[in-house]
């Protein structure tokens, strides 16, 4: 499966978007190594993280009929907090499914917003099989969080915003997990400047994307040893394996005790607190696994 977009549908959702989320920071720091690095900070979206922009388009673009019957989805917790509050700003019932490896401090967060929430499956692949079974029988409208064009024109409009900010970055580098953050960054960023260079990250005990790409097809994994939940989909999906499988340079595979390791560094040395998978992309230039080339200017995705 493969879809053209076009630079207007972003600045289309950039246009639906603006009245309700933030424009995020960027953020400019300095490595230990002085490597310079500009932080697009959407951990301080009103969410918590970037997913309610891909969740938010989708919704604000619904008709009557398909809000009638309420919204569904399955998450690891950023993409069910952006549906629920894209529900709340609709007036439309949201019930989320959420594997047993979410953090109890999201499942808290999401109950405050809407009281569907429901902890079933191991990993987010058996809580999504539940949330498309509801939507089948109950008539709701199913949101995913990574497999729909709507989605990933939202999550896009990050690329606006960074591209604007700092028109000349070289790199720009962020976390996947199923990949819609990616394919929307990727796919913006490259409409506006086609030099740029797009590297990924993912987890090693998550690896879908990087080997899917390296066997030349969508794959499934067998097992997800990660404790970054949203970096964990056993298997992404055919759209977003044919946007990073064209426009990726890389995928970098981190470790989680690099994650910590640099969720550590930027609480300490930057006051900013983020989740496990939203300190991967940085992780990868702050441990060295990509190494920047002298006097690139590079982006980085802090995600949630």
């Amino acid at each position: 499966m493969s879809k053209n977009f076009t630079l207007a549908q972003f600045k289309t959702a950039q246009t639906r978007l603006s009245p309700y989320v933030r424009q995020t920071p960027l953020l400019e720091i300095k490595l230990e190594d002085k490597t310079p690095v500009f932080l697009k900070l959407e951990n301080l979206q009103i969410s918590g993280s970037f997913k309610i922009r891909g969740a938010l388009n989708t919704v604000l673009g619904l008709g009557p009929e398909a809000l009638a019957n309420g919204l569904v989805t399955a998450s690891g917790g950023n993409h069910g907090m952006g549906v629920a509050l894209a529900g709340a700003l609709t007036k439309t019932p949201a019930t989320i499914y959420l594997p047993k490896n979410t953090p109890d401090s999201k499942v808290k967060k999401l109950k405050a917003i809407t009281p569907n929430v429901i902890v079933t499956g191991d990993v987010w692949d058996d809580a999504n099989a539940c949330a498309l079974e509801d939507a089948k029988e109950n008539g709701k409208t199913y949101i995913h969080p990574f497999a729909d064009a709507s989605v990933i024109e939202g999550q896009g409009t990050i690329a606006l915003e960074i591209l604007e900010a700092a028109p000349d970055l070289d790199v720009l580098i962020v976390a996947i997990g199923g990949g819609g953050l990616i394919s929307g960054i990727a796919t913006a960023a490259k409409l506006i400047n086609p030099e740029i260079r797009i590297i990924g990250v993912e987890a090693v005990g998550a690896p879908t994307l990087h080997n899917s790409c390296k066997a030349g097809e969508l794959i499934t994994l067998d097992k997800i040893t990660t404790r970054a939940g949203t970096l964990a989909p056993k298997r992404s999906a055919d759209l977003n394996y044919s946007i990073i499988s064209k426009l990726i340079e890389d995928i970098i595979l981190i470790e989680d005790e690099e994650m910590e390791i640099t969720s550590k560094w930027l609480w300490n040395h930057c006051g900013i607190a983020t989740e496990l998978a939203a300190s991967a992309a940085l992780a990868a230039l702050h441990l060295g696994k990509f190494k920047a080339e002298e006097n690139q200017k590079i982006g980085v995705i802090i995600c949630g």
